[in-house]
């Protein structure tokens, strides 16, 4: 029988007051930490979530740390290496199946998806359109292209696709429009070129408009960051791999900010706790076996979280068990 959670110690400790992770309480009270497991934190970002498993296992506990991006694992290696019981890995959490770290098995695993707030407020990242910065938004910046060199080479339906599949950008084509029209004269090197030429091409609000609504770039921005980092193939690829991993009885929470992240992770943790629909017309092959037990459902920030954290409002955080774990 594996170690429960350590007598004596408060259920959830509470993180740093200098950082806020998202959904804290409920991410460790959903993960429920035992004191000699292997946890795996996917998205490192500044482990405020790490900080918390760390602080509730016990001597003979592990845990397993990724991110793509080098200054989270700088973050990590600063803080969390000199404790035996860790180990840091720099890589996407689509590929922990290839770190030999996570082979003897799982306990628990985290994703806490998009970007994050370090990456948002530094200018230099490219991910803002409130900071002007080069136009880069990579997670990892020694991989791939940056999204000004995809800007600047790809066509204009690419561009319209990706602003409606991943941005759900009503003015995608008008906007993929504009910035193929702009380039022509003077290719996009800057996140305010690239926003300001997003919002010239937005139609024009009636007199007297609600003032308060979303900067015209967001969806823009948000859709060509998912694609330049490969956010919804990799949190596939990422699912799968995790549920591999991980022991019976061990558990997976995922943290999601936007509905298109959310559907994959709520039909993938459905498509191996629920039975499909049966079709009467055709014979029943094989019996469903669920693979995924699901605990509790959508998790969302309570009012005062919000208070203290408005960048927690769009969180939505969805737990599932693996099966064959003891009752």
């Amino acid at each position: 029988m594996r170690g429960q959670a350590q007598a004596g110690h408060p259920p959830v400790s509470q993180p740093p007051a200098a950082h806020l992770p998202v959904l804290y309480t409920q991410v460790l009270q959903g993960l429920r930490v035992i004191e000699d497991g292997t946890y795996l934190d996917g998205t490192f970002g500044r482990g405020g979530h790490a900080g918390g498993v760390l602080r509730q296992l016990g001597a003979d506990g592990r845990l397993l740390v990724m991110d793509k991006d080098p200054e989270a694992i700088a973050v990590a290696e600063r803080d969390f290496a000199p404790d035996a019981r860790v180990a840091i890995h720099r890589g996407s959490f689509a590929d922990l199946l290839d770190w030999h770290e996570t082979a003897a098995g799982l306990d628990g695993v985290l994703f806490d998806l998009g970007v994050s707030s370090p990456q948002l407020d530094v200018a230099e990242r490219g991910f803002s359109f409130g900071k002007d910065g080069p136009l880069d938004m990579r997670m990892d910046p020694d991989s791939g292209e940056s999204a000004a060199e995809w800007i600047n080479r790809a066509e204009e339906r690419e561009i319209a696709d990706v602003l409606w599949t991943y941005g759900e950008e009503r003015q995608s084509r008008r906007i993929a429009r504009a910035i193929v029209a702009r380039r022509a004269s003077q290719p996009f090197s800057r996140t305010a070129e690239l926003a300001e030429v997003i919002a010239s091409a937005m139609p024009r609000g009636k007199p007297g408009a609600d003032k308060s609504r979303i900067h015209p770039a967001t969806r823009s921005f948000q859709a060509i960051r998912i694609h330049i980092n490969r956010e919804l193939a990799d949190l596939e690829t990422g699912l799968e791999a995790a549920v591999a991993r991980l022991r019976p009885g061990g558990r997976l929470a995922v943290i999601s900010f936007h509905s298109l992240e959310d559907r994959i992770v709520k039909q993938f943790m459905n498509r191996y706790a629920k039975a499909p629909p049966s079709n009467r017309r055709l014979p029943e092959v094989t019996a469903f076996v669920p693979t995924l037990d699901l605990v509790g459902g959508a998790t969302k920030a309570a009012d005062d979280e919000l208070a203290a954290n408005p960048r927690a409002r769009s969180a939505v955080l969805r737990v599932a068990e693996k099966r064959g774990g003891e009752a």
